[in-house]
Parts: C-alpha cells; structure tokens; sequence
C-alpha cells in the first residue's frame, strides 16, 4: 500500500498557487495548457476515488478549471483520493474500469505517478516547486521503471530523457516519463 495524501496534499499546494492567469499557460506536458492538466488532474482523481471505492459512476468531462471555484472542487476531490485509498483492502484485487484487467494496485500506482508528474508539469509552468517526500518519490520511481516502459498505451508517455545514474528520484521518475528535468 502506498500513502497517496503527501503527493495529493502537494498538488493542492502548487493548485493554490495558480493564478487564473496561467490557466492558458503551455506545460512540459506539450499537449496540455495548465488549465488542461488541471482537469485531467481533476478528472483522475475522481475516476480513481470512484474505483478505491467500489462506485461504477465515472467522473463528469468538463472543464473544473473554468468554474470560479475550482480551486476548492479539485481540492475536495483531491483529499476524497487520498482519503479512499488509505484503506489497505483498496488495493486489493481488480477494480470495474471497463476494459481493463489491471490490478487495483497498479491504478493507485497510476493515480500516484498521475499526481507526481503533473504535479511538477503544473508547478513548472507556473514557476513553483514541487516537493515530495522521499519515500513518496521512491514508490513512484519503482513503479514507472517497470509500468512506463511497458505501458499498455506506449504513447501516453514522451521518449525517455537521459539523466545520470545519481540524478535526484524526481529527475529519475521526470526522465522515464520523457520529461527533461
């Protein structure tokens, strides 16, 4: 099991710190503007509640980001993700995305690197830091070694970058995800 909340608690640090201005901003993540990568944010966080906690309803498309305040809506969904997979038996078996036969373990692992990585693309763009603690990075890092390179959907993910064998976990996790850090 892997503790979501530092890296949910860390995206809504770097959200609160995002002005409306930047919403149309571009991100390292090349086919979305930050206004984008808050709502597909958004928009995992609820589907991977939906999944921790059993509920066949999937999250509604739209754009959080444009409602006047999305900060507290993303907010709110980000603590429902964290508090849903605190419980150890989430982790457990296979979840009802159709389609898929992952473990639900590797969907909090997804939810997890989902969080990691657009969190440092959003805190890029708009001129932040992006701190996790170490042991969150390390179970990131674990998981994209194997998962990115040998993802069902290979174009999800950039062309891996180059970074030395020493580089800081983030880089490392940043490099695998095609992402120069």
């Amino acid at each position: 099991m892997i503790d979501l909340n530092p890296a949910c608690e860390a995206m809504i640090k770097v959200l609160a710190d995002v002005g409306d201005d930047r919403l149309t901003t571009p991100s390292p993540c090349t086919e979305f503007t930050v206004g984008d990568l808050i709502d597909h944010v958004d928009l995992v966080a609820q589907g991977a509640t939906a999944l921790a906690l059993g509920s066949s309803e999937r999250p509604a498309t739209g754009y959080s980001y444009l409602e006047p305040d999305w900060r507290d809506i993303v907010t709110e969904h980000l603590r429902a993700l964290g508090k849903a997979w605190d419980d150890p038996a989430v982790w457990e078996g296979k979840g009802n995305v159709p389609g898929s036969d992952l473990s639900n373990s590797t969907w909090g692992k997804i939810a997890l690197t989902e969080l990691v990585v657009h969190g440092w693309d959003i805190a890029t763009a708009t001129g932040q830091g992006f701190d996790l603690p170490e042991q969150t990075l390390q179970a990131c890092f674990e998981h994209v070694a194997v998962f990115v390179p040998n993802a069902p959907l290979p174009d999800l993910w950039g062309p891996p970058v180059e970074v030395p064998p020493d580089a800081a976990l983030l880089d490392r996790i940043l490099a695998i995800t095609g992402r120069a850090p």
